[in-house]
């Protein structure tokens, strides 16, 4: 069965995940190390993990597979869903495939170099917005049907 593994510490479409799995009688899992509120519904389940670097993003990289959605920023975790076959997207709806995920990866390498070289360089980038999350919407349910073809 199709399952949406969402990594949810810092996530923020836990709201959107909910409503579309929820229309589409599927289970979410929210994985976190904790300070999340549960939530009643049903098709909503909250995995607690202990504290530690990337505890979260194995938990699921060890259970995502063909057929499954995994809802992430964490590029190396994407890269480990994308492996196992599963579909991942990132909060605004970019998709990780196996054709962008070495592309994704590198950039990431030289972004933390050219942090590290600079230590006045600041992060920023740009806020979260409403189309982001209309895109990430149409988005998850294009990788479910996905998902579920592969079932």
């Amino acid at each position: 069965m199709t399952r949406i593994y969402v990594d949810a510490d810092a996530c923020p479409v836990k709201a959107e995940v909910e409503k579309v799995a929820t229309r589409h009688r599927l289970t979410a899992v929210m994985v976190s190390n904790g300070g999340l509120r549960p939530s009643a519904n049903p098709f909503v389940t909250h995995e607690i993990v202990p504290d530690g670097p990337d505890v979260a993003d194995m938990w699921i990289a060890d259970r995502a597979g063909p057929g499954d959605v995994v809802i992430t920023g964490d590029i190396p975790l994407a890269a480990k869903c994308v492996e196992a076959g599963a579909e991942v997207l990132r909060h605004n709806g970019e998709r990780f495939t196996q054709a962008n995920i070495g592309q994704q990866l590198a950039m990431r390498d030289l972004m933390a170099d050219l942090r590290a070289s600079d230590p006045f360089r600041q992060g920023g980038g740009k806020g979260f917005t409403k189309a982001d999350r209309s895109r990430f919407l149409d988005a998850l349910e294009r990788a479910l049907r996905a998902a579920t073809s592969r079932r």
